[in-house]
């Protein structure tokens, strides 16, 4: 099983190279402390020198600051030594532990209400309703579904909420949607077509509006905190066409059908126009508009459920609890698959696996005579499938690194904008209906990813080109 082996295989390489770096690199015997108890924000000693031994460039920039940081290391002056600090920036395998079970605990409130008022609006008949709606297109891209199936109405509102950036809502509804295909699902314990599709669309990451990079940058000091705007957009859109066309190849689904081109053809000119719309308003004036209209359109969703509940004349509340209780039991469910998951990426960033990586594609750039620009912005690319937060911290990182209108401030925010966090989807999504063999879903959804990169580094280079 896919999932299975790449699990092993970062443990694998996480150890061998940590224990490489353990017996023959200097100053790295504290990797596997950091490996095991480490926490983010430490900071390991990792040697010391007199300063005579010590750089002159070092010595001269202490002398009108209490610190200086050079290749990943933190010197400072203590007495007539200097001390090179490494500073950790993730947590350990114990603190990560903890994180899983956290961001599972945080889940089951969220997880508790939508699951609850999808369970009435399916009772009122809302869902069956979306179903009809979308079907004609959801029936020739999931051929494996039935005409008006609930499902459809499910996935619907999973990609309606991501395009908002509704995160909080978009996980309930794709937990949903993925029980939803699992009863389809001949073999429980491996992935159906349809749950592929539909989870590496999701996984793409489609975002109108790309709110909180906005924000981060402004705090960032951006001149023009929205113009990352576009190439945002036309990166997600990019990547969830790819995992469109990549998945569809896979599952023989004919694409160039006329209510399917229909559809993309309208979809395409709804998203044009919105993003025209958006592009002539001031930065105020869409940070407002993301909020009013993305939250707004939640609280409207809520209030349609309830008066079609009470036009349907059910049990709105013993339905709502009904389908609660489901909400609190998936949370509990994806703990495990959330703890081995995170574990592992844990193991693989502590032990500097990523930096050798990142290091290497640099060399590999800079001798082949390339401009090197794009690849101080790759590591938020090269940690996102892993890890939302930790990308989002490259991304930052990046921006007060180089300057947030830089060229690497810049791409690292089109990066992160450009798709969703693989591996994290994986876990919590086939987790929450118990599959193990995820078959073809996880390469399907890093060529998307791949591609969401490519295009992301392509605009990069026609909007900002000129940035240093």
């Amino acid at each position: 099983m896919a999932l299975s082996k790449i699990w092993a295989a970062f443990i694998i390489i996480a150890v061998t190279v940590a224990s490489v770096k353990f017996f023959f690199v200097r100053g790295e015997k504290h990797i596997f402390t950091s490996m095991v108890i480490g926490k983010n924000g430490d900071s390991l000693k990792v040697k010391d020198a007199s300063i005579a031994e010590t750089d002159p460039v070092i010595i001269k920039a202490l002398d009108t600051m209490s610190r200086i940081k050079v290749n990943n290391l933190v010197y400072k002056k203590s007495g007539d030594q200097i001390i090179a600090v490494k500073p950790q920036t993730v947590n350990g395998i114990i603190e990560t532990c903890k994180d899983a079970v956290n961001i599972s605990i945080g889940l089951i409130g969220i997880m508790t209400l939508f699951m609850g008022l999808m369970s009435v609006a399916e009772k009122a008949g809302g869902v069956r309703l979306l179903s009809k709606i979308i079907g004609p297109f959801f029936s020739k891209l999931f051929p494996g579904v039935p005409k008006n199936h609930p499902a459809h109405g499910h996935m619907m509102m999973n990609f309606s909420a991501n395009l908002l950036g509704l995160d909080n809502a978009a996980t309930p509804f794709g937990i949903k949607a993925m029980e939803s295909l699992q009863e389809l699902n001949p073999e429980k314990e491996k992935a159906s077509d349809a749950q592929i599709m539909f989870l590496c669309l999701h996984a793409s990451g489609l975002t109108l509006i790309p709110i909180s990079i906005i924000a981060l940058r402004a705090g960032a000091g951006a001149k023009s905190a929205t113009d990352i705007f576009i190439p945002c957009m036309i990166a997600t859109f990019s990547a969830t066409v790819a995992a469109m066309l990549i998945v569809s190849f896979r599952q023989r689904i004919k694409l160039f059908q006329p209510v399917i081109i229909a559809w993309i053809a309208g979809l395409s000119a709804l998203i044009a126009g919105f993003v025209w719309y958006l592009t002539s308003l001031n930065k105020s004036d869409l940070e407002f508009f993301s909020g009013a209209f993305g939250n707004g359109l939640l609280i409207f969703i809520i209030l349609a459920i309830i008066v079609g509940a009470v036009y349907k004349k059910i049990d709105i509340f013993s339905s709502f609890i009904d389908g609660a209780k489901g909400g609190f039991e998936i949370a509990v469910r994806i703990i495990p698959y959330l703890v081995g998951m995170l574990v592992a990426i844990s193991m693989l960033r502590t032990s500097g696996t990523f930096d050798y990586i990142i290091d290497g594609i640099k060399n590999l750039v800079a001798s082949s005579g390339m401009d090197t620009r794009f690849v101080n912005g790759l590591p938020t690319a090269l940690v996102k499938p892993f890890s939302g937060s930790a990308a989002r911290g490259m991304m930052v990182d990046s921006m007060n690194a180089y300057g947030a209108d830089s060229f690497a401030g810049r791409l690292s925010c089109i990066l992160q904008g450009s798709s969703d966090t693989t591996f994290y989807v994986i876990a919590v999504y086939f987790g929450a209906v118990g599959v193990k063999n995820t078959r073809y879903s996880i390469g399907s959804m890093l060529l998307a990813d791949l591609v969401g990169i490519i295009t992301s580094i392509v605009l990069c280079y026609l909007f900002f080109g000129g940035a240093g």
